[in-house]
């Protein structure tokens, strides 16, 4: 149990949602590799990281998707339209980003919008329930709710603390502190976008704020499932080693 939250008991839940995919970065993290690549299309093994995150979409019943796409948008496109037999499970459009709009602003860009949807970043493998999330999110009555895990970020070297006259008051030996941090998954209301002005570039941080400071509630699924962040170097090559490891684990997400 998390977040006071029984798990596990939702099946269904998540089934028939519309989700929006952010596929739209340059992946500057991976760099040089995504210079002429668009960062969804790294593989995990043969299989691009987006078309694993859309397989486990469908496992949900969730089948109406849509790209939200920029940087070297064709080849994404190229790619999901030769894949004919993906083509058959979903009802895949897209939504093209002629300047970036950020990682909240592009939701302003995609039509009827007009029920719950759920949205993430198309670099992600997870084994996340979304049937768990979608089920606490109706249950927090919440505006929004962000997928959430905690994290312990070590700083690998010696920190020094001193005074305005350089004199030493402390020596931490490679400290570490802990985060709950967002998953790149969220589970929006439509009552969202009226913070989201058309047009208008607005990552996702600063409409978490604006959702704040306007009185209204957003809420963290705390869980512990698989999740990599493919746009890090550290994650890409800890996926990679999944793959090669547990095969049969990734083809199941």
């Amino acid at each position: 149990m998390e977040n006071g939250f029984v798990a596990g008991v939702n099946q269904g839940a998540a089934a028939g949602l519309r989700a929006v995919i952010l596929a739209g970065g340059k992946g500057t993290r991976l760099l040089p590799f995504t210079v002429n690549f668009p960062k969804p299309l790294v593989p995990l093994g043969d299989t691009p990281v987006l078309e694993v995150l859309i397989n486990r979409f469908v496992r949900f019943h969730i089948t109406d998707i849509t790209l939200t796409v920029g940087h070297l948008a064709e080849l994404v496109k190229a790619y999901f339209d030769r894949r004919k037999c993906l083509q058959d499970k979903i009802c895949l459009t897209y939504v093209d980003e002629q300047e970036p709009t950020g990682t909240a602003g592009s939701l302003a860009l995609v039509p009827g919008l007009d029920q719950t949807f759920l949205v993430c970043n198309g670099d992600l493998l997870t084994d996340l329930d979304f049937d768990d999330l979608v089920a606490f999110h109706h249950q927090q009555g919440a505006i929004l709710t962000i997928a959430t895990q905690h994290r312990q970020v070590k700083v690998d070297l010696g920190v020094l603390e001193f005074n305005g006259d350089f004199r030493l008051t402390g020596y931490l030996e490679k400290p570490q502190t802990e985060y709950f941090v967002s998953m790149g998954i969220y589970i929006y209301e439509p009552g969202v976008l009226q913070y989201i002005q058309p047009g208008a570039y607005l990552d996702f941080p600063d409409l978490v704020l604006k959702l704040i400071a306007a009185g209204e509630k957003v809420s963290a699924y705390l869980n512990t499932s698989l999740w990599l962040d493919i746009g890090r170097p550290d994650d890409y090559a800890r996926a990679q080693e999944l793959y090669a490891e547990k095969k049969d684990l990734i083809d199941r997400i």
